[in-house]
């Protein structure tokens, strides 16, 4: 795994301006992605420079260093990710005549583009990729981003400026940066917790989306094409379901998910994998023990607050494997000091609050190995999440009651306040008590006035459901959660969830929040469950092979099922996550209070401090839990102190 960076500048001043050294410190500001080797690459009659950090885990020689030159001459590559399939790639290209320095990926690829053209070779990878590829003999400069958007690309262009890289902090650090704060996508951001692609947190400045090709030729704007389009897989899979029993079902997706899991065991350093104990990661690690002699290494983080701790879980998983387990309990005040440094981390707002675990088991697997598999991806292939389960079922009801009468309703749930629902509730026998309930009436009151199922489904994913009211001069841009376009892709309402999921949630959260922790400290993540032909497979499978009897992941627990006893792994879901409505009441309420003073929001003014101020203050007081909306203030407010 690495980092890249780099310009192209046809403007006067690029002439003779030291474009190495604006390279290098370009990729000195990512050198945590790559701390094993360095190197930079000039055009200086091109006003072109490419500049790589390296994090060795194939190829481990001098042969593996980039920028890379093809053997031809003609094209030079900066490349981020592996390619899993990269030996039979070889082999076809060895069958041309070409002979390869070494053997690492990067060489591969660039050989690739060489004799088969960029859109050929990169449909041929299997694997992560960030690609920057230089045409020398036809003056063109080609980015390309892997399918699902497991690792990232951002560029901006500026006049004749032209910058990218894996983060935004490699932009910043040319001195011809000058974007400013885009206050639009500070409104999305507060609905998402992140901020969607193509967006990035300035203005002009983008994430090259998923599954596409972006090139810039002289006098020519930057032009974006797919390779790979989700809706277009999603759309012909879901048209030609697989006709299979439940047994064959099973048998090709443990085949598959073995084939995936065992070509990310591949590396030329120490191996390993996150475990929760949960069905992703118990089932990835299940399929690395039975295609490895030796014990893999599992890697659990335990937290001792009650409902947040699922190390136990994750041993007795490890156990009955015979890996190698290693578990941390996390420290709560560990926890904590990490959480100024966020900002640093993400470059942008990012207020997922399972950075924080994400962060700590990163770094605590980095300890003993450089490359680690996890799980994500399950939920969003194999219908996990209890949303949508929650969806499905309350929508279906709710939408057979007339309009008026739940106008009526959410009136009447409404016209009590949180605090009095919540005393009627302490008053209810046991079984029926629940906390916050006053919180929970109000939100499905807001619920009963939707009009349809995505936009119950919006609701659900929401975190501030009316940002621009709070966002000071924001607008926020309206991608496919509100269009019909879901609808005539994925006829399915549960299916259609999971792919609105696939093109948003998964890129711009998962995979970011897996990214930026995992690199933070240098270890490289590899996600199986997301391999491109899993995709396809999973969204082949008819409903009821992927939700059966009210649980998801049904087909996926079947193959896990084949090594891990059922009881071992059968357990309400649980969300890799940290009790931050204690913390802010708590250990946090300094810091947070700092960041959410009237002062701190005006002079910040990125949003209103009235409404602001008033739910923090019924945050502390108990009678309202703000934990997820108040988390994503404080993460605006504390990257905009950190960057401006």
């Amino acid at each position: 795994m690495c980092g890249i960076a780099g310009f192209r500048d046809v403007t006067p001043r690029a002439a003779g301006n030291g474009l190495g050294e604006t390279a290098r410190a370009m990729g000195d500001a990512i050198r945590h992605r790559g701390p094993d080797d360095w190197g930079v690459w000039t055009d200086d009659a091109a006003g072109l420079a490419l500049s790589h950090r390296r994090l060795s885990i194939l190829d481990l020689s001098p042969a593996g260093h980039q920028p890379m030159v093809s053997a031809c001459g003609r094209f030079v590559i900066a490349y981020n990710g592996e390619v899993y399939n990269h030996q039979e790639m070889r082999q076809k290209l060895e069958g041309r005549g070409i002979v390869f320095r070494g053997h690492s990926d990067t060489e591969v690829i660039v050989e690739a583009c060489a004799a088969w053209g960029v859109e050929h070779t990169v449909k041929a990878l299997i694997g992560m990729f960030a690609i920057a590829l230089w045409d020398r003999q036809t003056r063109c400069l080609t980015l390309v981003r892997d399918r699902l958007g497991i690792k990232p690309l951002y560029w901006a262009k500026f006049g004749g400026l032209f910058l990218f890289g894996s983060e935004l902090k490699a932009l910043i650090a040319h001195p011809g940066w000058t974007a400013e704060i885009n206050r639009d996508a500070v409104s999305a951001f507060l609905r998402h917790n992140y901020v969607p692609s193509p967006l990035s947190i300035y203005q002009g400045v983008h994430k090259l989306s998923p599954g596409c090709i972006l090139t810039v030729r002289d006098g020519a704007e930057p032009d974006i094409t797919r390779f790979w389009d989700a809706r277009q897989v999603v759309g012909e899979a879901v048209r030609n379901r697989s006709d299979l029993s439940d047994a064959e079902a099973t048998d090709q997706l443990e085949a598959l998910l073995k084939d995936a899991v065992g070509r990310r065991m591949i590396a030329d350093v120490r191996l390993g994998a996150f475990l929760s104990g949960g069905i992703d990661s118990s089932t990835v690690v299940a399929l690395m023990q039975a295609q490895s002699s030796q014990p893999v290494r599992t890697f659990s983080i335990g937290f001792n607050e009650k409902g947040y701790d699922e190390a136990q879980h994750a041993k007795a998983v490890a156990t009955h494997l015979g890996t190698e387990h290693t578990e941390l309990y996390v420290d709560p005040q560990h926890a904590l000091d990490i959480i100024p440094r966020l900002p640093e981390w993400y470059d942008e707002p990012f207020a997922d609050s399972s950075q924080i675990p994400t962060f700590l088991v990163s770094e605590m697997t980095r300890k003993h190995v450089t490359v680690a598999l996890s799980g994500d991806g399950g939920d969003e292939l194999f219908a996990g999440y209890n949303r949508y389960e929650f969806a499905d079922s309350v929508w279906s009801k709710l939408k057979a009651i007339p309009r008026p009468l739940r106008r009526l309703g959410a009136a009447a749930l409404k016209a009590v306040p949180p605090r009095h629902w919540d005393s009627l509730f302490s008053m209810a026998p046991a079984r029926f008590r629940r906390g916050q309930m006053g919180d929970k009436l109000h939100k499905g009151a807001d619920v009963l006035l939707l009009n349809d199922g995505e936009a119950f489904y919006r609701r659900l994913v929401s975190h501030w459901t009316d940002p621009d009211s709070v966002v000071v001069g924001g607008h926020e841009p309206k991608g496919i959660l509100w269009t019909d376009e879901a609808k005539t892709i994925v006829p399915d309402f549960v299916e259609r969830l999971q792919f609105l999921d696939l093109v948003t949630y998964l890129p711009d959260d998962i995979l970011t929040k897996v990214d930026r922790a995992s690199m933070a400290v240098a270890l490289e993540a590899r996600v199986p469950l997301i391999d491109h032909r899993v995709v396809d497979f999973a969204f082949r499978l008819p409903r009821h092979m992927k939700r059966r009897n009210g649980q998801g992941k049904w087909l996926l627990r079947q193959v896990l099922y084949r090594h891990v006893p059922k009881e071992l792994v059968e357990r309400p879901k649980m969300g890799f996550g940290v009790p931050i409505d204690a913390w802010l009441r708590g250990p946090l309420r300094e810091w947070a209070e700092d960041l959410l003073s009237e002062a701190s929001l005006r002079n910040h003014g990125l949003v209103d401090a009235a409404p602001i101020r008033a739910m923090w203050a019924e945050h502390l007081s108990g009678t309202r839990n703000w934990q997820y909306l108040l988390w994503d203030i404080l993460m605006l407010q504390a990257w905009k102190a950190k960057y401006h």
